[in-house]
């Protein structure tokens, strides 16, 4: 695929994507939005993108399979998330900080507060399927699952 017709790169080399922990489960259940986050991962081994995970969305897609499908399912997923070309970012006091913010002003969940927080701090997209997030589209460019 080249730069030109690429989707995922909107006219920015190097662009920065924060993956909600909706577009890591839809991808690991071959769900609606699933290629689209597949697509990204493959630009991120061949350095043409960077994607972005806040260490509080791993801890809501690890509860989350743990909870549905064991905690050795949840392992491997932990596993494999590790293994993607993927920065998990630790919540600081500037992300923690502006997530609380965001939680104070608009009905998301905690959880969701990071993504969002990550997203506008580090001028990225963020990629979800969610729709709490139609709220703060007006806050974050979101590309939709």
């Amino acid at each position: 695929m080249s730069e030109k017709n690429n989707p995922y790169l909107s006219g920015k080399e190097n662009s920065g994507y924060v993956l909600d922990s909706y577009a890591l489960l839809a991808f690991f259940n071959n769900e609606k939005g699933a290629s689209v986050v597949r697509g990204l991962l493959l630009e991120a081994v061949k350095n043409k993108l960077t994607l972005f995970l806040s260490n509080i969305n791993l801890g809501e897609i690890i509860y989350i399979i743990e909870r549905e499908l064991g905690i050795n399912s949840a392992q491997l997923a932990l596993a494999r998330i590790k293994e993607m070309p993927v920065e998990i970012v630790y919540a600081d006091m500037d992300i923690t900080l502006k997530a609380a913010h965001l939680k104070a002003n608009y009905p998301i969940s905690y959880a969701d507060a990071f993504a969002v927080a990550l997203a506008v701090l580090r001028s990225s997209v963020l990629v979800t399927g969610d729709s709490d997030f139609s709220k703060l589209n007006h806050l974050v460019e979101i590309l939709w699952l």
